[in-house]
């Protein structure tokens, strides 16, 4: 759990951070009761089954069973070990950790770290060239007379690389940046001949790309001149991973979580030029098509997206696609609608700002009517072949929907376009989607059978001492006092083994003087199964008041149990030898059988 640093930090860095602003950052979360509920960020869900209790600061999927408190999320989240959790968390509350510093200093050679803080340096010397140095005067106007606004150039860290070999190479090897790891995230490349590193990018308007947490991780260059490729961006690294990077988005988190919606676009610069226009929810994939990753990383912050790709076709195409993949990613999709031949930027600079938010943004169109759009250019509806062709590609399309009134709206508006019979539309409907079944039957099974076994886990009917063992530990979490009286009653004679090793470290967190705090008692489980089901059993709601009488009862369902077990193997037993036909110890197992009994009744 980290020898360096002492449990009195450790506990303070877990008071000071709210686990709903926490996991906030990643799920939507809506109020339900006393908790919070949102999709589960670890397994694909539709329903919502992630709960948030801010009472207890714990949260626990009922339908994974991941659980555990603020430092197993973040872990859990980002892939951290424990120490990087408690520093990631002790940043946002300004928590200080000198215990930490002079190893991070040691180690800042083999970190993420350097990495970053190169290019941090990297933008810092961009931004001076671009701004006050003749080097950039050129790159300045270009963007000035783009529409850029010396605002923008300031908000997004906008620079210039200059036509140099070694300006950035020098700039860092004077600050003693390691630059072999300068070459990794490809700010320098290294000359074959010699092996001398020089700059990657020269003679570029530069565009920092920030990780979701603001830090700068990667750069996209734009070339002044006529040299190829136009765009170039920081190579693949540990550090930069472009299919799971949004451009933008700590910078417009804050309007996505306040709207609710995000603004998809194709590219930096459409990023840029609608927060110009007013359009502060914007976020950029970066030139390629979205994934998966970056859809979940939006659904985490948003329900809704608004797609703006370009309109032309090779953009018609990525719209096509991103559709998909944000619904099946649980985004409620729509399509902002740009003239043909229009990228977003091009129409705020010739139609201004105004038309841009109104008619664009907020004239966006279902994804039902676009496809019906994209499905329609470039074929001739007038050739019975094309227009037989498109309805039932359009019928396909239908299939998709998931609500009665939205499959009825198409079918009809098809029908009356065409002149077709409703009926015949409607047969043909079911005729499709009864195919579509048949065909993702066996993929849906699949999936079923994979997640299939915690959900059983979670749902099953559990015996009665089973669930008594459960209440009585989630009452022994929640107060002190019935802890010592099942301390004095049963010790620690549970009949399920987890919750055996859960009672024993609980008898020793309130045996080391501690208060009840969930939280805090979860966080001293050394196993992770064991987390789990303590979080599980923590989240639980229970009476504040336990009444002697329900105590008792939880102690007889649990001490009796095994006696139940017992009289169980006795009666088998007994039926054993009456087989055998030795009828003597059938009796005296029988005569067993009825002294567990009354045992069990007094």
């Amino acid at each position: 759990m980290g020898s360096r640093i002492s449990e009195e930090k450790i506990e303070k860095i877990r008071n000071s951070v709210d686990i709903v602003d926490v996991i906030g950052e990643y799920v939507q979360l809506k109020k339900q009761g006393r908790n919070l509920i949102g999709l589960c960020p670890f397994h694909g869900e539709n329903t919502p089954s992630f709960s948030v209790s801010p009472e207890k600061q714990l949260y626990h999927c009922f339908g994974c069973g991941a659980g555990g408190n603020a430092f197993s999320f973040v872990m859990a989240i980002e892939g951290y070990e424990f120490i990087d959790s408690v520093k990631h968390l002790a940043s946002r509350v300004n928590i200080d950790m000198p215990e930490l510093e002079q190893n991070d200093k040691a180690n800042v050679s083999n970190d993420l770290t350097a990495m970053i803080a190169g290019n941090e340096l990297a933008a810092k010397l961009y931004h001076h060239l671009l701004t006050n140095t003749d080097q950039g005067k050129e790159a300045l106007e270009y963007l000035l007379k783009r529409g850029f606004t010396r605002e923008n150039i300031q908000d997004f860290s906008i620079g210039f690389a200059p036509d140099s070999w070694d300006t950035l190479t020098q700039f860092l090897q004077r600050r003693n940046v390691p630059l072999n790891f300068m070459e990794q995230i490809g700010l320098l490349s290294k000359r074959e001949f010699d092996g001398k590193l020089f700059d990657r990018f020269r003679n570029r308007v530069m565009f920092p790309i920030w990780n979701k947490d603001g830090k700068i991780i990667g750069f996209g260059g734009r070339v002044l001149g006529n040299e190829q490729p136009k765009y170039l961006n920081s190579s693949e690294s540990k550090l930069f991973n472009k299919s799971q990077i949004l451009y933008g988005l700590h910078l417009a988190r804050p309007d996505i979580r306040k709207k609710n919606e995000a603004v998809l676009f194709e590219g930096y610069v459409d990023v840029i030029s609608a927060w110009k226009a007013g359009v502060r929810n914007g976020v950029a994939t970066l030139g390629t098509a979205i994934t998966n990753e970056q859809a979940k990383l939006i659904r985490r912050n948003a329900e809704t997206v608004i797609v703006c790709y370009d309109s032309d076709n090779a953009g018609l195409k990525a719209t096509y696609r991103a559709i998909q993949i944000l619904e099946e990613n649980n985004c409620f999709v729509k399509v902002a609608k740009l003239p043909e031949g229009y990228d977003p930027d091009e129409f705020i600079q010739k139609n201004g700002s105004e038309k841009f938010r109104v008619e664009v943004i907020g004239g966006s169109m279902t994804t039902m009517a676009f496809k019906m759009s994209y499905l329609r250019k470039g074929r001739n509806l007038q050739n019975e072949a094309e227009r037989m062709q498109y309805i039932e590609d359009v019928l396909t399309e239908i299939t998709t929907l998931s609500k009665s009134i939205e499959r009825d709206h198409y079918i009809r508006q098809l029908a009356e376009e065409f002149s077709l019979s409703l009926d015949a539309l409607k047969q043909e409907l079911f005729r499709l989607h009864k195919l579509k079944n048949k065909q993702s039957n066996s993929q849906e099974m699949h999936e079923v059978k994979k997640f299939k076994p915690n959900l059983t886990v979670q749902k099953r009917l559990l015996p009665a001492f089973h669930n008594a063992e459960r209440m009585l530990l989630a009452h022994m979490i929640k107060d002190v006092n019935i802890a010592i009286q099942v301390q004095e009653k049963i010790g620690g004679n549970f009949n399920i083994d987890e919750y055996q090793s859960i009672v024993a470290y609980l008898y020793a967190y309130y045996a080391d003087g501690n208060e009840p705090n969930s939280s805090q008692f979860i966080h001293r489980l050394p196993d992770e199964k064991l987390s789990r089901i303590a979080t599980e059993i923590a989240m639980m709601t229970v009476s504040d008041d336990l009444s002697e009488q329900e105590l008792n009862d939880y102690f007889k369902l649990i001490t009796n149990y095994p006696k139940t077990v017992l009289i169980e193997e006795k009666e088998k037993e007994r039926q054993d030898a009456e087989q055998r036909e030795d009828y003597a110890l059938a009796a005296r197992i029988a005569m067993e059988i009825i002294q567990l009994k009354k045992e069990l009744k007094h």
